[in-house]
């Protein structure tokens, strides 16, 4: 069964033994590992094996701590690790058998990426959810964090106004853990009640981890000063300007895939599929393709080999300034149509 992550103290040992925690968001899995595991314990887990699934990983070794007896404790810990969420067809026939035939004994665990199609349709991503506990952990969307972060803080006994969990959102730009490490900050440094504006700012250090995917996200969601805040970020970090440019080409490329597709006159979510756009991608293409039309779409993409050529020295000109210009051109495109479209609904 599929629960949110309030709901997980209701089905915590022993009333189940088997949990599938599956997403990217290192926070919340390590929160709900940390939790599944207090809870075995208290049931008596005084033994804990984990293994983590690579390329020859021989699934035996599962088979052979479930069959072997233990001199030491009553109840115990089997973590299984996996992740590429590919166990292989060995693998999947020994989750199926683990989902199908749980031991009475062991509290099993099995962390796992970001659900994609291919698994959530195989028939051992299938056993798992039906006879085990499935929390799926993905990121909190930023406009979402500040909420996140209200809740966090209502756990100290500390308050904040909406500008100031906006502006701590803004600093770790989507990260959860590092917004959990200024959280937990605030409560050292000040004392349970409203937290001042100014304490924060003083505080809250500029803990951003930027990633690439995030420009995409930001550049067609429309928000110019956050594309040029990720562009800049990252460029502080170290990273290169072709690291940033190939994920915008493997972002255009199938959103012209899907342009021409339709204009032949294939629906737009079978056009999508066909070019492996799936979930949020989905989402942020169709945004897309309301105002991006292929001439556009074409320039981008010539624009991109062109930085390519200038961050590899065969090509004249600034590839972080055209970068800047080419992102930030994009969002402008975007913002104003979402603007055009606020106003005739307002009519």
């Amino acid at each position: 069964m599929r629960i949110q992550v309030a709901q997980l103290a209701q089905h915590l040992p022993p009333r189940q033994h088997l949990f599938v925690l599956a997403g990217d968001e290192p926070l919340s899995i390590t929160e709900a590992l940390d939790q599944i595991r207090a809870a075995a314990r208290q049931h008596g887990a005084q033994e804990r094996a984990s293994f983590t699934v690579e390329r020859y990983f021989n699934w035996r070794q599962v088979s052979q701590f479930l069959q072997s007896f233990s001199l030491f404790a009553e109840q115990r810990i089997l973590e299984i690790n996996i992740p590429t969420g590919k166990p292989g067809v060995e693998g999947a026939k020994a989750l199926q058998q683990l989902a199908e035939q749980p031991a009475a004994d062991t509290t099993i665990i099995i962390t796992l990426p970001a659900p994609d199609r291919d698994m959530t349709s195989s028939a051992w991503y299938e056993a798992l959810s039906q006879h085990g506990v499935l929390l799926v952990l993905n990121q909190v969307p930023l406009a979402q964090l500040p909420e996140w972060i209200a809740q966090r803080l209502a756990m100290q006994q500390q308050t904040a106004d909406e500008a100031s969990r906006r502006f701590i959102a803004e600093q770790v730009e989507g990260n959860l853990l590092a917004a959990h490490q200024e959280i937990q900050k605030l409560g050292l440094l000040y004392p349970p009640g409203p937290l001042s504006e100014d304490a924060i700012r003083l505080c809250v250090l500029n803990v951003a981890r930027f990633d690439v995917s995030q420009l995409g996200e930001a550049m067609l969601q429309g928000d110019q000063s956050r594309v040029m805040r990720i562009i800049e970020g990252l460029r502080e970090e170290g990273e290169t300007a072709v690291a940033v440019m190939n994920p915008l080409v493997w972002l255009f490329r199938p959103l012209l895939q899907v342009r021409l597709a339709m204009q032949n006159g294939q629906a737009a979510q079978t056009a999508m599929s066909q070019a492996r756009l799936f979930g949020d991608r989905q989402i942020l293409v169709k945004r897309a393709l309301e105002f991006l039309p292929q001439k556009h779409i074409e320039a981008a993409l010539q624009k991109l080999s062109d930085i390519d050529r200038m961050a590899k020295g065969v090509g004249d000109g600034d590839p972080w300034l055209e970068l800047s210009r080419l992102c930030s051109g994009i969002a402008r495109m975007a913002a104003n149509k979402s603007a055009r479209a606020a106003a005739a609904r307002s009519r």
